[in-house]
């Protein structure tokens, strides 16, 4: 059984033929021999989302083999997805984006495909005057209905200021990252290995939380 529905994909089509703007590369790492877990079904909806539009692209490379494009990409695990528009903004997603997530991987591919994004005024402002290096890591599972919101905001940033890398990490897939940053609940997000908070935040308190991030 198809991961996307038909009638999902007809709705994208839809979606994507009023939305996108310029090409998007969804680069897709995995690994051809031993596929690691879920590695099979996250390039099933990569190779499947290029179909739906000209302007989506799917590059599938092998996490091992192709070791030069993973550290072009910054790739440091597998499954993993970077969306890539007229320039690396940094969205990365690494596990499969199932469940609520997809959600988040559609909004991702048209903010990208049109190098902005729905934030404020005020955030965009805001956002624009980080002039640090800032990698922020969500942990989230499929079934967590409030994570979406997070790691779309997280991703939204990285499109504002170059400055700024963001990860979906599904935190059951890469439990040792995980048990690293304690994460017992989700969303968690962890910001330069330092800074971290928990839960879903209206888009001026996440503004705020990585204002706080780059004073620590």
């Amino acid at each position: 059984m198809a991961l996307i529905s038909d009638e999902d994909q007809e709705y994208l089509k839809k979606e994507f033929e009023g939305q996108l703007e310029d090409k998007v590369t969804l680069v897709m790492f995995t690994q051809h021999d031993h596929e690691c877990r879920f590695c099979q079904e996250t390039r099933e909806i990569v190779e499947t989302l290029a179909t739906l539009s000209d302007k989506i692209e799917a590059e599938i490379y092998h996490f091992l083999d192709d070791k030069e494009k993973a550290e072009e990409y910054g790739i440091d695990k597998i499954p993993a997805i970077s969306i890539i528009g007229k320039k690396d903004y940094g969205v990365k997603f690494y596990g499969i984006p199932s469940g609520y997530e997809f959600t988040t991987l559609i909004h991702d591919i048209i903010e990208v495909s049109k190098g902005e994004t729905s934030l404020s005024k005020e955030s965009k402002e805001e956002i624009a005057k980080i002039d640090k290096p800032m990698h922020i890591q969500v942990f989230v599972t499929p079934t967590c209905p409030y994570c979406p919101s997070a790691v779309h905001l997280a991703h939204q940033a990285a499109i504002e200021n170059d400055n700024i890398k963001a990860d979906m990490v599904e935190a059951v897939e890469f439990p040792q990252l995980s048990q690293k940053y304690n994460v017992s609940g989700v969303p968690k997000t962890v910001i330069n290995d330092k800074y971290e908070f928990v839960g879903a935040l209206p888009e001026e308190a996440f503004v705020q939380e990585l204002k706080a991030a780059i004073q620590k």
